[in-house]
């Protein structure tokens, strides 16, 4: 393991010899913002498809499809760079396109209920794109030397 400057931050981070970072060059901020805007886009079909129902038993499975989507997203930063920081740039689109789909409208209308639904999306676009986040950026503590 050896010690790289990582970018133009000035900060010292730890990295293995063969898996040095990529600079992400015009391709990979395309991808990036790409992969943002696609957060955005799936964050308002979960709260359009929230309060489904299977007969007469809500059933909000776009909690659980914001999981996997979101975790996807953040696998595929990772195909442009290693960056922490970076990776989580789709969950914090998506985290900020949730706290604007859960306030008012200049006319009073709110996308998202105060109920268990919106919660369960929340947690559910949320907690699993952290987790992968924190196993991406702790890896080296992961593995099985």
């Amino acid at each position: 393991m050896t010690t790289k400057l990582d970018d133009h931050a000035g900060d010292r981070a730890p990295v293995a010899a063969a898996d040095a970072r990529r600079p992400m060059g015009v391709v990979g901020s395309v991808i990036l913002v790409l992969l943002v805007l696609n957060a955005l886009l799936t964050l308002a079909l979960e709260a359009l498809y929230l309060p489904t129902y299977l007969g007469s038993v809500a059933f909000p499975a776009s909690a659980v499809v914001a999981g996997v989507v979101n975790v996807l997203l953040v696998a595929g930063a990772r195909s442009v760079t290693r960056r922490p920081a970076v990776l989580g740039l789709p969950v914090v689109a998506w985290a900020f396109g949730f706290l604007v789909c859960a306030s008012a409208g200049p006319g009073g209308d709110i996308l998202l209920g105060s109920d268990w639904r919106t919660a369960l999306l929340l947690f559910g676009g949320l907690l699993p794109p952290l987790g992968y986040l924190y196993i991406q950026a702790n890896a080296s503590l992961f593995r099985h030397h």
